[in-house]
C-alpha cells in the first residue's frame, strides 16, 4: 500500500487548501496532529514551517512551536535547505519514522498473524502462526502476548511490558524511548460483531464463549501498553483509506468467514454500536443451507460451500449479489476484496463479482456506469497492517482509528 499520502484531518483550511487548525491552547494535541500528518504526506523530501502554516491555517509562531517540540521529542528532523524567493533558504522538516512504532494483530479463527509498523505504516517485523479461537481465552490471550513481545523484541530490542511513559506528546515520552523507539500500543482485529468503542466481543460466528469477553482490557493488562479493538474489515478500510484509498468504497472479505469494512466519505463507518459491515449474514436463499449464525442462505456460507466444493467461480458470483445489494444500498464508489479466500483465486473473484455488477447496474439503467471492482492492495497482511493504524491513526489526525 502507499504509504506516503495518509489523510491529514477533517477540514479545509486556508491557503493551499489543508486541514484547517486552530490557534488555541485547548487543541494543541489537534494541531500536533495536523502538523505530523502533513510532515508524513511531505516523505523524506520533508515540508517548511511556511507551507505547514499555510495548509494547516495556523500562525508561523505556533508551527514554530509545534515543530520545535516534535524535534525535541525525536519525531521530525532537517530535511535540508530549499530556495526562497526573498531573505535566506528556508529549513525544511521530515518525519522520522522509526521515533515510533505501533504493532498490529491479526487474530483469525484459525490463525495469527502480527506486524510492527513504524509511523509511516511501513511494516519492520512480521510474524504468522497457526491458531485455536476455540481453545479458551487464557491459552488464545498468551499466545498472542507471546507473539507481540517476540515482535517487538526483534524490532525495537524491549520488551513490550518495559515499555511505559506513553503520556506527554501524543504518546511519546522519554522514559518510553528505547532502541528503536517508542511502541504506542497495539491494535487488534479480529471477526465481528464487537463493541469497538468499549474493547468487548459479541457472539463470533461459531465460537459463542467469546460472548462479552472483554479483550481490550485483558490483552492491556497482560501487555502493560495501550490496547485498541476492532472488527478485522474495520481495521483493514482504515488501512486502505489511510494508504490512499479515497472516496466511499467497500471492503469485502473472504477469510474464514466474510465481512465488510465501509469508509464512507473518507471515514471509516463503524455504525452506533460496531454493527456496520455485517455483510455477511445479509440472507439471500431462504432455503438456503443453515450458517453458523444460526439463519439459512446468508452470503457466508453460500460463498464458503461454493469454495469447498471447488467452484470459486459460483463463490464469486454468491459474493457478487451481495456486493450489489450493498452498492445499491450505499451508492458507494469502489468495491475492494480481500481475504485468504480471495488470494487463492484473485483473478476469479475479481472478474465474477464485476460481472454481477455490470449486469445489475446495465438492468437498472446506472447512470455513470460500473462500480469499479479490484482485489485489495497488501494482500494477506491487509488486516493487520490495518490494525496498526487503529494506533497510528490517531497521532496524525485520524480520529477513526
Amino acid at each position: 500500500m502507499n504509504r506516503t499520502r495518509p489523510g491529514t484531518g477533517t477540514g479545509s483550511g486556508a491557503g493551499s487548501g489543508g486541514a484547517a487548525g486552530a490557534n488555541l491552547g485547548a487543541v494543541r494535541s489537534h494541531n500536533t496532529a495536523l502538523v505530523l500528518g502533513l510532515l508524513r504526506e511531505a516523505g523524506a523530501e520533508g515540508v517548511s514551517r511556511l507551507e505547514l502554516a499555510e495548509r494547516t491555517g495556523l500562525t508561523p509562531q505556533a508551527v514554530s512551536k509545534i515543530t520545535a517540540r516534535l524535534r525535541e521529542a525525536g519525531l521530525a528532523a532537517e530535511a535540508g535547505r530549499r530556495a526562497s524567493t526573498g531573505g535566506k533558504p528556508r529549513t525544511v522538516l521530515r518525519l522520522v519514522p522509526e521515533a515510533g512504532h505501533a504493532v498490529g494483530v491479526h487474530l483469525d479463527r484459525d490463525e495469527l498473524r502480527v506486524v510492527l509498523a513504524d509511523l509511516d505504516g511501513a511494516v519492520v517485523g512480521e510474524r504468522r502462526t497457526g491458531l485455536d479461537l476455540g481453545a479458551g481465552a487464557e491459552t488464545v490471550l498468551g499466545m498472542v502476548a507471546g507473539v507481540v513481545e517476540g515482535v517487538v523484541r526483534d524490532g525495537l530490542g524491549l520488551g513490550v511490558g518495559g515499555v511505559g511513559g506513553l503520556g506527554g506528546l501524543g504518546g511519546f515520552g522519554e522514559e518510553g524511548r528505547a532502541g528503536g523507539g517508542t511502541l504506542l500500543g497495539v491494535g487488534v482485529a479480529l471477526p465481528g460483531p464487537l463493541d469497538h468503542a468499549r474493547g468487548v466481543l459479541h457472539r463470533v460466528t461459531g465460537f459463542p464463549e467469546w460472548d462479552g469477553f472483554p479483550l481490550r482490557e485483558a490483552l492491556g493488562e497482560r501487555l502493560g501498553v495501550p490496547v485498541v479493538v476492532d472488527k478485522d474489515t474495520n481495521a483493514a478500510a482504515l488501512g486502505l483509506s489511510v494508504g490512499g484509498e479515497g472516496g466511499s468504497f467497500a471492503y469485502l472479505h473472504l477469510g474464514t468467514g466474510l465481512g465488510a469494512g465501509l469508509v464512507i466519505g473518507g471515514r471509516v463507518h463503524r455504525g452506533a454500536r460496531t454493527g456496520a459491515g455485517e455483510f455477511g449474514h445479509q440472507v439471500i436463499q431462504l432455503d438456503g443451507p443453515l450458517c453458523g449464525c444460526g439463519n439459512r442462505g446468508c452470503v457466508e456460507v453460500l460463498c464458503l460451500t461454493a469454495v469447498g466444493r471447488g467452484e470459486p467461480g459460483e463463490a464469486a458470483r454468491v459474493l457478487g449479489v451481495g456486493a450489489a445489494n450493498l452498492v445499491g444500498l450505499l451508492d458507494i464508489d469502489l468495491v475492494l476484496l480481500g481475504g485468504r479466500t480471495v488470494a487463492g483465486a484473485p483473478e476469479v473473484f475479481a472478474a465474477g463479482v464485476r460481472e454481477v455488477l455490470e449486469a445489475r447496474s446495465r438492468r437498472e439503467g446506472v447512470l455513470g456506469g460500473t462500480v469499479p471492482v479490484r482485489v485489495a492492495a497488501g494482500g494477506e497482511r491487509v488486516v493487520a497492517e490495518g490494525a496498526a493504524q487503529l494506533l497510528l491513526g490517531p497521532l496524525f489526525g485520524r480520529g477513526d482509528g
